[in-house]
């Protein structure tokens, strides 16, 4: 026999050729293409018959980590895969390259870093849903479905053969084009349930293999009748418990070697063989998992899997590391919470308290799975429902997401818990998650309704709850009928301004009075009735109070002011001048000097308190000088009020107006001044007396310079306007460039520019 096939090897030649390289779509792996031609000779060395055949080697690259010496791992390929040629190592080294640094997608697919493609089998046509191909799964021949009954008598076969005829079945069944026609072999349906019946504790990959192919058929809610009818449900159920246990017991093991010193290398050794028996076991338990998942859809069936305790296998699965095994079970437990009964077990198991250390975490399904499953109707146990309001604190804090509990029935429930608490102290994220909740609109129209904020002022002018104040603070920030609520607090919000109260207390009050710009309201009444001018003015001193406490008295005298009568009370006291006392010591904090400048903002649209400012203090200057203030709110309202003050009064006028030329037309006016003097220091050519063409007066009232030296009046040009757009030059700065340039010195080219921006400025 031996000589028969030495003579056969004669006449048969085997030739191999390279191809192409490429990366595995599911794996850290390389695929290596090549052709393989098998020719027979004749007796005279002649190819009589010749075949060829495309194949693909995988090698697999399973210690491929971050900290991989990717040239080093390139080179070790390409000298043990005869295959790859020596001038392929670059591609191997990109080729490595992209396997570390490929991303997966939500769906367990590689997402390709630089397109937006999926990679995927090409064998596949539409996996079933949100399961991934896991390690094991590849093979080096490709399944067809009509050798079915041979891949059916490998699974009577030794181990390894069983699992290479299942995952050939799976291959076949993870494309939905043959679930149909598996479906009517019942030998390959029975073959595969007996195997895993008789063999899943003997083999964790068979085991995973053919669950897999049961959960092709489960994907479809047509196909759940056969695979119940093989019980396979309770078949995972068992395998599930079993595996858990085994969790334990290496747990259990793990332990006791770590603590023992003397066989640490054994500790080493046998944590680096649980971690791989630990990714096949989770392999195995996402998938079957996931079938259980797609066969609750039927309420019979899951009842049956609450009678056999599946809330507390899912709960136990909660200790697990990885995120995808994670989402499954976090998502099965969301579903099965739609019943109390099963709700009840999950209180009963601590099912909160392991959900609590998945938040926050940056796996983005887990964190919406397991924010969704918080969302259900809270636990009864009062730790457990603290935990929900600490959840849904985070979620208020992110002004997006506030707007989504009006439209929830959470508000009503924290306004009964905010009553339910009567005069003893509320709970810190209670009353915090309240106040976040304030600052919408909308919320802050739910909490008004009935007699939410009625029930709110009382409790906090009762308990003076200083939280309670900074709620109804956030309330009244609301335009619209919310804010008309408040007229009938008014004078009780007043009233706590006069006593000693603490500070923080006094702050919210005056901030919620603040916001009160009510039309109708009797501000003059107010300030009257409860002496309010005096605090408000002894409060304005620097010092006198905490920051906070004085930037309220300024909010609240611009609210105040909108009233003619009270802006002239404000005027006679004097608390102008202190204002702009305050602004000079506090010129460097913006929000300070923008509401210093409402303030007087608001005063110059009254008569009397107009005159005071403009006739009696220095504010025009302050403001003249503020035009100019980094900060783009305080520029706006300098440039209102100025704008108001130069209409009433001339002589600010002209000032406001040469100051706006001088600043836009700053470059120009620089030019024309530095040309005034010649080299030597001594005037040039702008007049015969010798004076600078710029001393210290208005440049817009200089006659002198818009006539030429036969008096004839220069005919305006109204269509041009003085360039203010920053970085840009100016047409004063062109005209005085080109007047340098060609006629220096040239008083009727200075005058044009000087006519067309007083003109149209």
């Amino acid at each position: 026999m031996e000589k028969l096939q030495a003579e056969d090897a004669r006449y048969l030649k085997r030739k191999v050729k390279g191809g192409s390289l490429d990366v595995h779509p599911t794996e850290k792996a390389l695929i290596v293409q090549y052709e393989l031609e098998a020719t027979i000779l004749g007796e005279m060395g002649d190819p009589m018959v010749g075949e060829r055949k495309e194949c693909q080697k995988i090698i697999r690259l399973k210690s491929l980590n971050a900290n991989t010496d990717i040239a080093t791992l390139a080179r070790k390929v390409v000298e043990e895969c005869r295959l790859i040629h020596p001038s392929k190592l670059p591609e191997v080294e990109q080729l490595l390259f992209y396997l570390l640094n490929r991303k997966k997608s939500g769906n367990g697919s590689i997402m390709c870093t630089s397109c937006p493609v999926l990679l995927t089998d090409k064998r596949e046509k539409h996996p079933p849903r949100d399961l991934a191909p896991f390690e094991g799964m590849e093979l080096d021949e490709e399944a067809n479905i009509n050798r079915i009954d041979h891949y059916v008598e490998l699974l009577y076969e030794d181990i390894p053969e069983k699992v290479r005829g299942a995952t050939l079945i799976l291959h076949l069944a993870r494309n939905p084009d043959n679930l149909e026609e598996l479906l009517q072999n019942e030998t390959a349906l029975g073959a595969l349930a007996r195997v895993l019946r008789e063999d899943w504790k003997q083999s964790v990959d068979l085991a995973t293999t053919i669950i897999y192919v049961f959960f092709c058929f489960s994907s479809f809610s047509q196909f759940h009748g056969q695979v119940t009818h093989y019980k396979i449900g309770a078949l995972c159920m068992n395998i599930i418990e079993h595996e858990l246990k085994r969790y334990d017991l290496w747990q259990d093991e793990l332990q006791k070697k770590a603590a023992n010193q003397n066989v640490k290398k054994e500790h080493e050794k046998a944590f680096k063989k649980y971690q791989g028996l630990l990714i096949k076991q989770e392999q195995l338990l996402q998938v079957a998992l996931h079938l259980l998942l797609n066969l609750a859809e039927d309420t019979r069936t899951e009842l049956k899997m609450r009678n056999k305790n599946i809330v507390h296998t899912l709960v136990k699965t909660l200790d697990r590391e990885d995120e995808e095994l994670l989402v499954l079970v976090v998502s099965f437990l969301k579903k099965l919470s739609i019943f109390l009964e099963n709700k009840n077990d999950m209180a009963e198991t601590y099912a909160v308290e392991k959900l609590a250390r998945l938040l926050p975490c940056k796996h983005e399904d887990l964190l919406n799975t397991t924010l969704r499953l918080h969302a259900s109707p809270p636990l009864t146990d009062e730790s457990q429902r603290q935990l929900c309001m600490c959840i849904l604190y985070h979620i208020s804090v992110d002004d997006r997401f506030k707007s989504m509990f009006a439209y929830t029935d959470c508000i009503p429930q924290l306004m009964k818990m905010l009553f339910d608490c009567g005069e003893s102290p509320m709970d810190p994220e209670l009353i915090s998650f309240c106040i976040n909740l304030a600052a919408n609109k909308r919320n802050a129209q739910v909490i008004c309704e009935g007699n939410g904020l009625k029930m709110l002022m009382k409790r906090g002018l009762k308990l003076k709850d200083v939280l309670t104040m900074k709620m109804i603070r956030n309330v009244s920030q609301h335009d619209g009928p919310t804010k008309n609520l408040f007229i009938d607090y008014v004078g009780d919000l007043a009233a706590q301004t006069g006593v000693q109260e603490r500070e923080e207390y006094v702050i919210e009050c005056l901030g919620t009075l603040a916001n009160l710009t009510i039309p109708d309201l009797d501000w003059e009444l107010v300030l009257k009735e409860y002496n309010l001018v005096p605090f408000l003015k002894d409060h304005l001193k620097p010092g006198s109070a905490e920051d906070d406490l004085i930037l309220e008295v300024v909010i609240m005298i611009g609210t105040v002011s909108m009233d003619d009568s009270c802006a002239a009370m404000m005027a006679k006291s004097g608390i102008i001048s202190a204002l702009i006392e305050l602004l000079n010591s506090q010129q460097e904090d913006d929000e300070f000097v923008c509401q210093i400048v409402y303030v007087f903002y608001q005063m110059v649209f009254h008569q009397a308190t107009r005159d005071v400012i403009i006739k009696d203090t220095q504010a025009p200057a302050y403001l003249i000088d503020l035009m100019h203030d980094k900060n783009a709110e305080i520029r706006k309202v300098c440039d209102n009020t100025l704008d108001i003050i130069a209409e009433y009064d001339e002589e600010w006028g002209r000032k406001i107006q040469s100051e706006k030329f001088r600043w836009h037309n700053s470059q120009w006016l620089e030019m024309v001044d530095n040309r005034a003097m010649g080299d030597d220091g001594e005037p040039f050519m702008y007049g015969d007396d010798g004076e600078p063409f710029m001393h210290n007066g208005d440049i817009l009232e200089r006659p002198d310079l818009f006539y030429s030296a036969g008096t004839v009046l220069l005919p305006p040009i109204p269509a041009i306007r003085p360039c203010i757009t920053p970085g840009k030059k100016t047409l004063g700065t062109q005209l005085a460039q080109l007047a340098i340039g060609s006629t220096i010195g040239s008083t009727y080219s200075m005058a044009i520019g000087l006519t067309y921006a007083r003109q149209t400025f």
